[in-house]
């Protein structure tokens, strides 16, 4: 198995197979639209621009599991993405990235490449204070802590890293360049 057999439906309402975006390098990452990490849209919309031409295709998957901050509808979300970030990047419908309503491209993804904590700083040990409150024995699990989880993926369709929130988009440029140059991660 690999990404490519995996679907979305856009935030246009029109059913996506990733199999669409086969020799791409594909980053996925859940978002919100009323988060701390929410300019992260404007890092991930820079990378998408930068490398789009390389091959590079950026993926928003809106979602409000995360203390409902994603509460409007596609419609309310592609304008606050398009109007505030300029994000010109696909964006899905809304979907669940955790539990057992998780789309099943989140399943796999996660199945792929598991949770490794949250990483150094101020930002990583606050915010995994609250996660460990939150899911309590949970917290060392593969699935999705928070919005702004990032899957980066190379040409042939295998998860090559995932990143957490704390990770801004332009840390991952190294990577990305790499798996654009056909390096492994």
């Amino acid at each position: 198995m690999s990404v490519y057999d995996y679907e979305y439906t856009s935030i246009e309402h029109r059913p996506v197979s990733l199999s669409e975006y086969r020799g791409k390098v594909l980053l996925i990452v859940n978002t919100a639209s009323k988060c701390g990490f929410t300019p992260q849209y404007k890092g991930l919309e820079e990378l998408y621009q930068t490398y789009k031409d390389r091959g590079l295709v950026v993926i928003g998957f809106p979602c409000n599991q995360f203390m409902d901050q994603e509460p409007g509808d596609e419609a309310e979300i592609s304008e606050f993405c398009s109007v505030r970030y300029g994000v010109t990047f696909p964006l899905s419908q809304k979907v669940e990235v955790r539990d057992e309503n998780a789309i099943p491209l989140y399943g796999y993804l996660t199945a792929q490449k598991g949770f490794r904590g949250l990483g150094k700083g101020l930002k990583a040990k606050s915010m995994e204070l609250m996660l460990k409150g939150r899911y309590k024995d949970g917290f060392e699990d593969a699935q999705i802590k928070w919005n702004f989880t990032k899957f980066l993926v190379d040409r042939e369709g295998r998860v090559a890293a995932r990143y957490e929130p704390t990770v801004e988009p332009g840390d991952m440029t190294g990577d990305i360049e790499t798996l654009l140059s056909g390096g492994a991660v």
